[in-house]
This record gives structure tokens, sequence and C-alpha cells, in this order.
């Protein structure tokens, strides 16, 4: 996540319609897709919840509450 903020530092401070510019906005663009791949990642790796498949505690739904 720092190296978000790095990029997002240097790709504020460049200057638009710049090579320096358009290059610090591919490198955060690259940044934030490494970022959301990693974080779906984490998210596949979470094991699935056991859930309550027999009694009362967490098998019904009071629809009147």
């Amino acid at each position: 996540m720092d190296a978000v903020s790095s990029v997002t530092t240097a790709a504020s401070s460049a200057q638009p319609g710049t090579v320096q510019g358009s290059a610090a906005l591919m490198v955060l663009n690259k940044a934030m897709d490494i970022d959301a791949a990693s974080a779906a990642q984490l998210i596949a790796a979470l094991p699935d919840p056991a859930l309550a498949t027999s009694g009362t505690l967490g098998t019904q739904v009071n629809t009147y509450a």
C-alpha cells in the first residue's frame, strides 16, 4: 500500500500533458491494478463460513422483526 501512496504523490506532482505525466499515470494505474489483484487473491483465499443446517439458531429468519 505504501508503493501506491508514493506513486500517487509522483503522479499528482507531474505536469498533465507531458510525457512524465503520462508515464506517472500509467505507473499509478499499474500499481492500483496489482493492488486490486492482490486483494482479490486474499478474498478468494478466505474459507467459506460454516452455516447452520439444523436447530433453531441461525436456520430461521424472523421476517416480522
